[in-house]
């Protein structure tokens, strides 16, 4: 038997370092090729870390939320054969992470279950009071059912504020009273649960913490960077939407089955693209370091999409060149991929300008982080049906706010206000949106 050492790949683009997310393997463990044993993620996505060989997992390299240099020792195997490298090197220890960057302490090794190979030292979590507690007796064999729990009004009421129900208690006292150490017993033994009997007004003490790491840490070092570095300012109008909605329907009604239901967001991805040919410089990104502005010809959107594992922005790439369905299609393709994880790096980069729609989950206004380094994101709010005036008479309308936010070093308020006003004149009188 050998020894094989898998160290980080270089994943390519000039990156020199990765976090690793999570572990999909563990000490003990038999693997075959290809098997995925971990996930490392970059700037833009979460990337699997297959085995090249089949064998058993004798130590790992890091923990979840460790940032790991390329070419740093990932996984040590045992395999059949001579392995790559001396069976009698030490095993690694886990590394310290490369970058200054705080990583959030992981809740336990990842090397917590026990090794199952003689040579290794017995994992250090099987306690004496965990065998305590596997071997006590359970609440419900306390006292037969129908049997009154005996106690005092002070151990009832305390035993109300905790939620427990006395009828599982043990008691200790005589004639099998119950007593506050009997509690205090029954609640060190993490036998209580919530009841219908309890009190919904105890105080709670629990606390969680819970590690920030791979996407979720990306997206708040993102998330802090865009705000420290652009000086937002938002821009809200609200949209008279009662004849796109109708044109909506009627494409729906023709064209759904045959081409698939349409949202209100290909119709506002129309919009974007017409309004952006009068506004270029909204259609842009601003690198800061170097002080130039790159405005687009093409409209790459991106499309704010929440996953499993937090925010993602898949793009749709030359938006200008796709009719309603395309763009419809397009951004069901690509939000789907993001929901799975199987969205490239290519499909979540190069975004031009993007939109964000909490509508589906209501609110009237909202104020959008831009997606550095683009210079403006358009904001979708719910649409409600409301009384307006109009030609005198109130009647009910579908309106709608967009709330969107800019980088006022790039974008001047007139020129944002104009912009947004030409969306709203597109979206208002839909017919234009396929007048060229």
């Amino acid at each position: 038997m050998g020894i094989h050492v898998i160290k980080m790949p270089d994943i390519g683009e000039g990156i020199a370092e990765v976090e690793l997310v999570a572990w999909n393997v563990k000490v003990g463990d038999m693997i075959v090729e290809d098997q995925v044993m971990a996930d490392v993620m970059t700037d833009k996505a979460t990337i699997e870390i297959p085995s090249p060989v089949y064998g058993k997992v004798l130590a790992l390299g890091g923990a979840a939320g460790q940032v790991m240099a390329v070419g740093s020792e990932l996984i040590r195997i045992e395999v059949e054969g001579a392995g790559n490298v001396d069976a009698n090197a030490a095993a690694p220890v886990a590394a310290a992470p490369t970058t200054a960057a705080p990583a959030p302490a992981a809740p336990a090794p990842v090397e917590k279950p026990a090794p199952v190979t003689s040579t290794l030292a017995p994992a250090p979590t099987s306690t004496a009071p965990v065998a305590t507690k596997s071997t006590s007796s359970t609440p419900s064999a306390a006292r037969a059912n129908g049997e009154k729990p005996i106690a005092s009004p002070a151990v009832r009421r305390r035993a109300w504020d905790l939620g427990i129900e006395l009828q599982f208690v043990p008691g200790t006292g005589t004639a099998g009273r119950i007593t506050h150490e009997d509690l205090e017993a029954y609640v060190a033994r993490g036998s209580v649960t919530a009841s219908s009997g309890g009190s919904s007004y105890r105080e709670l003490h629990e606390e969680t913490a819970i590690p920030v790491i791979g996407l979720r840490r990306k997206i708040a070092q993102k998330m802090q960077d865009a705000k420290r570095r652009i000086p937002h300012f938002s821009y809200v109008e609200e949209v008279d939407v009662t004849e796109l909605e109708a044109l909506r329907t009627q494409l729906n009604q023709k064209w759904g089955k045959e081409r698939g239901k349409l949202s209100l967001l290909p119709l506002l991805m129309r919009a974007v693209v017409l309004a952006v040919r009068d506004y270029p410089q909204i259609n842009a990104r601003y690198d800061d370091e170097a002080g130039v502005v790159t405005q687009f010809a093409a409209v790459h959107l991106g499309i704010a999409a929440q996953t499993p594992a937090g925010l993602m922005v898949p793009v749709v790439r030359h938006a200008e060149a796709r009719d309603l369905w395309s763009n419809a299609n397009e951004m069901g393709r690509l939000a789907e991929a993001a929901r799975t994880g199987k969205a490239t790096r290519e499909e979540l980069s190069g975004s031009t300008i993007t939109i964000s729609s909490l509508g589906a989950l209501g609110g009237i206004v909202s104020t959008p982080v831009i997606n550095s380094p683009e210079v403006a994101i358009i904001g979708v709010n719910k649409m409600v049906e409301r009384p307006m005036i109009r030609n005198g008479q109130v009647v009910a309308r579908k309106m709608m706010n967009l709330s969107s936010s800019f980088d006022h070093r790039v974008v001047d308020g007139m020129d944002a206000a104009q912009f947004i006003q030409t969306i709203r004149g597109y979206l208002e009188c839909p017919a234009t949106l396929f007048i060229e």
